[in-house]
């Protein structure tokens, strides 16, 4: 039973943009926060951002003002648009049900010139 899928990862330059997208079925996106997390190779994986069901959002320090997470209820899909990308955001980005141990396979992002 398939919960969690990301998206839209990919080969980006430096400065660039990318707008990753994590559907979940309807009674996971209406009933619980969703995360993202991503893992660098050899590092292990750290948390990103959040969304409440309510829409209150939390950062790492190191996406704010850089990353947006947010939903959109009409795909039930929690998106995270990156700006000003860096090589140091290369990683696999996965989503995860609040602080379940419920995620998705990932989605690669490779900033690179």
């Amino acid at each position: 039973q398939v919960q969690l899928v990301e998206s839209g990862g990919g080969l980006v330059q430096p400065g660039g943009s990318l707008r990753l997208s994590c559907a979940a079925s309807r009674g996971i996106f209406n009933t619980y926060a969703i995360r993202w997390y991503r893992q660098a190779p050899g590092k292990e994986r750290e948390f990103v951002a959040q969304i409440t069901t309510r829409g209150l959002t939390t950062y790492a320090d190191f996406v704010k003002g850089r990353f947006t997470i947010s939903r959109d209820n009409g795909k039930n899909s929690v998106d995270l648009q990156m700006n000003n990308i860096g090589p140091e955001d290369t990683a696999i980005y996965y989503c995860r049900v609040g602080l379940m141990d419920i995620w998705g396979l990932g989605t690669q992002v490779t900033v690179s010139s």
